[in-house]
């Protein structure tokens, strides 16, 4: 152990950082790995020793990055202020400079209002028949002078050619304008002649994808609650409509949030981002809205019976479920009575009651509930209180088959089926 620690002492800091962080994260995966596998934990103790020594390194790692950070900043003060006092003289040069120029400009000429091009460009660019190699200075302002009109000159002729591409260019636009603006009639007559082909052809709807592609920014529980219900719909051809809704805008300025966020992290900055404070029960900006009709199979006829709205609540990890356009106590009772002692009044689970307090109820008279059967269906595991070995071996077996069902998209649809039409 300590011949570890004089060799880890001996390598770069970087180096020995990287190897440091790699050596750690390999150990808790070892650790995580002996608590999902169930086998016995004697070698957590030899696992806590390496990684405590990991951690040894990562503070003499960090020591010996400061300290060679310290000595390179105390040795590049000294060029720097030279530098510093290099770039003031400089400014104070450029000043006087500036300041010169400034009155050269400001001096008064027999032709002050025309800014004419200077000797060398004139030298350069003026034709023959104007220019001449001996000339005095007053000879030298007519010729310049001469050239700036010739210059003119040309640029008035151009200016007319100009204008007269600009109108053409304005008539083809207004004949295109004008196509433009009959355009949305013949693409929706186009699109009506077109749905018999589609209809044939079993491509999917522009709705069908519209929602598909809102499906992609929604978070991970929803898109688990839409994918099971879409999967139910496509391979058993179950009457029901999965709809998703919300704002498109506040969906992708979120996912930029999360994105950034999560870029910060995996840098490793040692600035942390201030975090927004947010209430607790924040709603994610898009919605799952699932239609269930009366009959399982599929019917034309068959009505609808009713429309469920699952929410995502941000911080509190936890998603609920409501009916959609609910006037009366009736309903509401339909997703109370799905499975037994699942009214949706108490947080689903330990980390929800953590952070609203054990003594919090959600309202009654509200219609979006925290199920645990919503929060089964949507992939967040809910852990029992109280230890199977507690409960008994029957309990647990009833438990298992209560969870089951409540995974089960079949089994929640026909239950709700069930308590619409009993309650009818």
């Amino acid at each position: 152990m300590a011949k570890d620690t004089m060799a880890a002492s001996q390598k770069p800091p970087l180096e020995l950082l990287r190897e440091s962080k790699s050596s750690i994260e390999e150990i808790i995966a070892r650790m995580l790995s002996i608590k999902k596998q169930g086998t016995p934990k004697s070698e957590n103790r030899e696992l806590l020793t390496q990684m405590f020594l990991n951690f040894i390194n990562l503070r003499q790692a960090n020591r010996a990055i400061l300290i060679e950070e310290e000595r390179v900043k105390t040795e590049t003060e000294s060029p720097i202020d030279l530098t510093a006092l290099q770039l003031h003289n400089l400014m104070y040069e450029k000043s006087h400079y500036l300041k010169a120029t400034t009155s050269s400009r400001e001096f008064k000429s027999k032709y002050p209002n025309i800014d004419l091009i200077s000797e060398q460009d004139f030298f350069t660019d003026a034709p023959q028949p104007i220019k001449s190699q001996s000339l005095s200075n007053h000879d030298l302002m007519l010729k310049r002078l001469n050239f700036e009109l010739h210059q003119r000159k040309e640029v008035c002729k151009l200016r007319a050619e100009l204008e007269q591409r600009k109108k053409s260019l304005l008539e083809a636009n207004a004949e295109r304008s004008k196509f433009l603006s009959t355009l949305p009639l013949l693409l929706k007559s186009l699109k009506k002649a077109s749905l018999p082909v589609q209809s044939q052809l079993c491509l999917p709807s522009p709705k069908k994808l519209r929602y598909h592609d809102l499906a992609e920014l929604l978070p991970p529980p929803l898109y688990v609650v839409y994918s099971k219900f879409m999967a139910q719909k496509e391979a058993f051809e179950e009457r029901i409509d999965v709809e998703v809704s919300g704002s498109l805008k506040d969906a992708q300025s979120y996912a930029k949030q999360q994105a950034e966020s999560s870029d910060d992290d995996n840098g490793k900055r040692q600035r942390k981002r201030p975090r927004t404070e947010s209430s607790d029960e924040a709603v994610h900006p898009l919605k799952l809205v699932l239609h269930v009709y009366e009959d399982e199979t599929p019917d034309p006829k068959s009505r609808k019976l009713v429309m469920l709205k699952f929410e995502y609540l941000l911080k509190l990890n936890v998603v609920c479920v409501g009916i959609e356009e609910s006037q009366d106590g009736l309903e509401k009772n339909i997703l109370c009575n799905l499975f037994p002692d699942d009214a949706g009044l108490e947080p689903p689970h330990q980390s929800t009651k953590l952070i609203l307090g054990d003594d919090h109820a959600f309202d009654e008279s509200t219609t979006s509930r925290p199920y645990k059967w919503a929060q089964h269906l949507a992939g967040i595991e809910v852990l029992p209180e109280m230890s199977p070995f507690v409960t008994g071996k029957d309990t647990q077996n009833s438990d298992t088959a209560s969870v089951s069902d409540q995974h089960n998209v079949q089994t929640v649809l026909r239950r709700i089926r069930s308590q619409k039409k009993g309650g009818m």
